[in-house]
């Protein structure tokens, strides 16, 4: 029995982490990559720029940030879960809704920004937010092309192509400072990479509208599309929002120590784990039925445990360490600050792992609804953590609101999908 059992086990998960491993590899190696250069520019931010300054920046990105999260329309992931016979309508569907929307997002950011100046009195932020709305055009040049090659697999090319941008990103950032210490500085190149990423990512996987296709009733694009929208704005508002909340409660100097520490962090880990969960969604969608998407959710689990959780212990327990010697010794102050900021990782690969579940099983709705509890209880703990006056404090809310968060709606949605195949395992070997 116990033979017969083990090899069960193999037909079951032996052999299939190829492509979860091949994913995470290719954008594994292009973060590493980027890990460099963004060192790299790190250091010449924490040595060239003040506190203050990098508040500036900061606040201008955060809303640029919380602004373009909203391009993520939910098109880009119906075109991955669609089947191959309405594939063309999808994208023909999916191209003349981004660009519309990106549209929209332009006249958004520059309200904002207006905003920004005559309300919170900050022209250089909101000049610089102003400037950083151009980019959405390029994304939506993209927007087809990329995620037909998210479906098709091709995940070292896409991994190619975030990496070179980041890290053509963080080089003009580095020079920027060297000659020009100024919040444009950090926020420029933004812009000038994203004709970068469209060249390539057009490139990489062409793409033109098949007219004779048609288009996919806009009602159900709608209503898939509006709950991933949903999700993926409460991410940004829980990833980005705690930089409003510090601004507002603690001001923009205290911002701009957060700011550098949360990207000394958790900028890579967080950087992983989006590209993971891009490689685990693909992975769910191509399962064959409801038992081997199970079998995919256990690898996907077991391999973002064994990939991420030794890293983000080891970062966060050496940051006494590598603080001073890398970012220098005025920095020292912000090592416990950092390492409490990189444990935000363990919740981030939860909630990562339960979006692509439910994505993928099309409960889109379920999946909006654990980001906005994800997003409430870590905004919630970080508002408390401030006031006990520490940007310390306030990380140690975030993150536990966070890790709690996550943990209840991981075990909630996981759970039982986990134990209903492992009951089905038990009856097939009594069977056999």
């Amino acid at each position: 029995m116990i033979a017969r059992l083990k090899a069960l086990v193999h037909r079951r998960l032996g052999g299939g982490y190829g492509p979860l491993a091949r994913g995470l590899g290719a954008f594994g190696g292009a973060e590493l990559a980027t890990r460099v250069v963004r060192l790299v520019a790190t250091v010449v931010i924490a040595r060239r720029l003040a506190p203050d300054i990098v508040g500036e920046a900061a606040l201008a990105l955060t809303i640029f940030e919380i602004v373009r999260v909203l391009e993520r329309t939910g098109t880009g992931q119906k075109i991955v879960a669609v089947p191959d016979d309405e594939l063309a309508a999808t994208c023909n569907t999916a191209n003349r809704l981004s660009w519309l929307w990106t549209m929209g997002l332009m006249g958004v950011q520059w309200l904002a920004a207006a905003g920004l100046a005559l309300f919170a009195h900050r022209p250089v932020a909101a000049q610089i937010l102003a400037v950083l709305a151009l980019v959405y055009p390029f994304m939506a040049g993209g927007h087809v092309q990329y995620h037909l090659a998210l479906r098709e697999g091709r995940t070292s090319q896409l991994a190619a192509i975030s990496g070179a941008q980041a890290i053509a990103d963080h080089i003009l950032t580095a020079l920027l400072l060297l000659i020009w210490p100024d919040p444009w500085s950090l926020a420029l190149p933004k812009l000038l990479t994203a004709p970068q990423w469209l060249i390539m990512t057009r490139r990489a996987r062409p793409w033109l509208r098949d007219a004779g296709a048609g288009h996919i009733p806009l009602r159900g694009m709608l209503r898939y599309s509006a709950s991933i929208l949903a999700a993926e704005a409460m991410v940004a508002l829980r990833t980005q929002g705690d930089n409003l909340i510090i601004a507002g409660t603690m001001g923009t100097t205290a911002l701009g120590t957060y700011y550098f520490a949360f990207n000394a962090g958790l900028g890579i880990v967080s950087s992983l784990i989006g590209a993971f969960r891009q490689v685990a969604f693909s992975m769910l969608c191509a399962a064959r039925d409801a038992a081997a998407r199970v079998v995919a959710l256990r690898r996907v689990l077991i391999g973002g445990v064994l990939a991420f959780v030794p890293v983000i212990a080891l970062q966060s327990m050496a940051a006494a360490f590598y603080v001073p010697i890398i970012f220098g010794h005025k920095w020292a102050f912000a090592a416990p600050l950092i390492g409490t900021l990189c444990l935000a990782g363990l919740p981030l690969l939860a909630s990562a792992i339960t979006a692509s579940w439910l994505r993928a099983e099309g409960r889109v709705g379920s999946d909006a609804a654990s980001a906005a509890l994800a997003c409430a209880a870590a905004l919630l703990g970080l508002f408390v953590g401030t006031r006990f006056g520490t940007l310390e404090a306030a990380a140690v809310g975030l993150v536990s609101g966070q890790a709690l968060a996550s943990a209840i709606y991981a075990v909630r949605v996981l759970g039982p999908a986990l134990r209903n195949h492992v009951s089905s395992m038990r009856q097939e070997e009594i069977l056999t």
